[in-house]
Formats: structure tokens, C-alpha cells, sequence
């Protein structure tokens, strides 16, 4: 009597472990398409990721890049100073979006231009995605905002 309880528990013991090992295994294939990397422009460029592959990217819209009226896609560079990766996107972009200002694109890489599906820009004056800043910086490109606004900039 003694054995059979002993092996019924180590029964449920491996069962158990299967199941969580099956549910942890469904978890990540489920969760495969809703995680999206950050790349800066620079990235992309030195190691551009397969077309499959949904990632965001963020930086400045270029200077003179932005294309409007051209058709139902817009078209543009996004920039973190030390590379530009074209963008098209084909939708409404938002209210604040203008050339050098700070964008975040979510999307894929198809033949070195980025089609992004959705476009954010930043909110107010001051405001800028972490990842963003993090790539200006590194590039040496960032300004504060908040430090030119006090230089009356």
C-alpha cells in the first residue's frame, strides 16, 4: 500500500510538471508576434532584420525627406545621426507629426525601406520615447528640450 501511494505521487509530480511545462511552451508561442524590438536607425542599417520580422524604430523625421500628396503612401527618412532609413506609410499621421521631430514607427523591413503600420509622434514639446532619446545620444545627436527652452532656442 505504502509503494502505491509513493508512486501515484510521483505520478502527479511529472504530470504536473508536463502541464506547466506545455503551458509555458504556449505562453511564448502565443506571445511570439506581440513582442516588437526597438531598433535605431544605426541598427538597422548594420544588421537589418529578415522581412518577417515586426520591430519598431524611432528617431528624428529628416529634414527635407517628408513626402505628402504623392499618392496615398507618405514617404520619409527617420534619422538618428548616424544613419536614415526611408519609411513609407500609407494612413493618417498624427496631428504633431513634422520634420525634425521625434517619431516611433512599428512595422517591418522590405528591400531596405521600413513600411511601418502605425506612426506615433511625440505629445508635447518636451516629451520624447526613452528608446529614442537613448539613440540620439548615443549618436551625440540629442538636445535637451527642456535646456534649449531656457536658452530662449
Amino acid at each position: 500500500m505504502r509503494g502505491l501511494k509513493k508512486r501515484r505521487r510521483i505520478q502527479i509530480i511529472l504530470l504536473a510538471f508536463a502541464a506547466l511545462v506545455l503551458s509555458t511552451g504556449l505562453i511564448g508561442y502565443a506571445m511570439r508576434d506581440g513582442i516588437n524590438f526597438f531598433r535605431s536607425p544605426s541598427q538597422v542599417t548594420e544588421a537589418p532584420p529578415p522581412p518577417t520580422e515586426t520591430f519598431r524604430i524611432g528617431g528624428l523625421v529628416e529634414q527635407g525627406s517628408l513626402k505628402r500628396g504623392q499618392g496615398k503612401t507618405i514617404r520619409f527618412n527617420v534619422t538618428d545621426g548616424g544613419a536614415s532609413v526611408p519609411v513609407t506609410y500609407t494612413g493618417v499621421l498624427p496631428d504633431l507629426f513634422k520634420e525634425n521631430q521625434g517619431m516611433v514607427g512599428t512595422g517591418r523591413l522590405v528591400d531596405g525601406v521600413f513600411e511601418a503600420r502605425e506612426i506615433l509622434a511625440k505629445h508635447d514639446e518636451s516629451y520624447m520615447p526613452k528608446e529614442v532619446v537613448d539613440a540620439l545620444k548615443e549618436q551625440g545627436v540629442y538636445r535637451d528640450p527642456s535646456v534649449e527652452g531656457a536658452n530662449g532656442s
